[in-house]
């Protein structure tokens, strides 16, 4: 008797400016569990804003493969974008990045919040009014301060289980914002983790009649935004030991301010206002330990002897993490 198998094949669509997930099961028998046994597959382009009517066809490449925590011999295939002819889809973020040899390292802060669809407000937002202020939401506990444990939980359950390099969670500044962490040693591997975990929120939610809300301002005033601080670093900056490598590549980044803020992340002007623990949009700074700055140097990297990483602090929460590493890796080649 043959095994059935259920692939829940997902990709990215080409709705602007932000992308959204889609997802659908494909069965096979005595499947082993291998990407190389992944079949291409395809699907309709027109209901996806991908292809016209007339010639609609687009093509799903397995790129990585995950066991699925909540099927029965199920796995989640994350996919990348073709056109019909085999070349990559415009929406196709992934191949745009130059890491063939994975030699950039990324940890996403992945922010977020969890959002009642009835109210249209965030978890511990009452109806018609605002909780209390920030302050004692951030790595909170108990009932008063800390909202929807009980998904975040079961998704970072649900993450360990897929096999994703998770390395934490916590509560953040606002009601109702939570954040996760993904690291992995490779650009496309860091997208493809990062987007798989954000699909496996989106469905784990789904059971608690919960949403996930990654606009980066969805809360109007004086509460922060959410973001998606990327962590980064090359061969080079590991075993630097030269204070000069990190300005060279700081001022790289400084020379490009349009071409990352271009891609990461849409409405991103509103996050960034140089208030909330954000450096102005339209500006570029970078400080030790600054977490007002466009990139922070961690203390432990100069503690290392100036070797490690770098963090870019203005990725938003709705940025697209292929696009962003791309981003990152082509303006610190040019700093050498």
């Amino acid at each position: 008797m043959s095994v059935k198998s259920k692939l829940e094949y997902i990709w990215l669509d080409g709705y602007k400016p932000t992308q959204s997930l889609r997802s659908k099961t494909q069965i096979k028998s005595n499947f082993s569990g291998k990407l190389e046994d992944c079949p291409m597959w395809s699907f309709d382009g027109s209901s996806t804003q991908q292809a016209t009517g007339g010639d609609s066809d687009c093509l799903l490449k397995p790129v990585a493969i995950y066991p699925d925590p909540d099927r029965i011999n199920g796995f989640l295939v994350m996919t990348e974008v073709l056109n019909a002819d085999g070349t990559p889809h415009e929406s196709n973020g992934r191949a745009t990045i130059d890491d063939d040899d994975n030699d950039f390292w990324f940890g996403f802060e992945q922010e977020y919040f969890l959002w009642d669809p009835e109210t249209n407000l965030p978890l511990g937002f009452p109806a018609n009014a605002f909780p209390g202020p920030q302050g004692p939401y951030y790595c909170s506990v108990g009932a008063k301060n800390a909202y929807g444990r009980d998904i975040i939980e079961t998704h970072l359950d649900q993450c360990l289980d897929a096999g994703l390099n998770v390395e934490g969670i916590n509560a953040e500044v606002a009601s109702g914002q939570w954040e996760y962490q993904v690291f992995a040693k490779g650009a496309k591997e860091a997208g493809d983790q990062t987007w798989v975990a954000r699909y496996l929120a989106e469905r784990n939610a789904e059971s608690y009649g919960i949403a996930i809300n990654w606009h980066p301002k969805p809360i109007k005033g004086d509460w922060n935004g959410s973001g998606m601080h990327a962590n980064f670093s090359d061969g080079k900056m590991r075993a630097a030991g030269d204070e000069s490598v990190f300005t060279k590549i700081c001022e790289s980044f400084g020379k490009n301010i349009e071409k990352h803020i271009s891609v990461y992340g849409a409405d991103n002007d509103q996050r960034l206002t140089g208030a909330h623990e954000t450096q102005s949009i339209d500006k570029f700074s970078f400080g030790v330990s600054d977490r007002g700055a466009s990139i922070r140097i961690p203390v432990g990297t100069i503690e290392d002897g100036w070797k490690g990483r770098l963090e870019d602090r203005r990725p938003a929460s709705n940025g697209d993490p292929y696009k962003i590493a791309a981003a990152i890796i082509s303006t610190t080649k040019a700093a050498y």
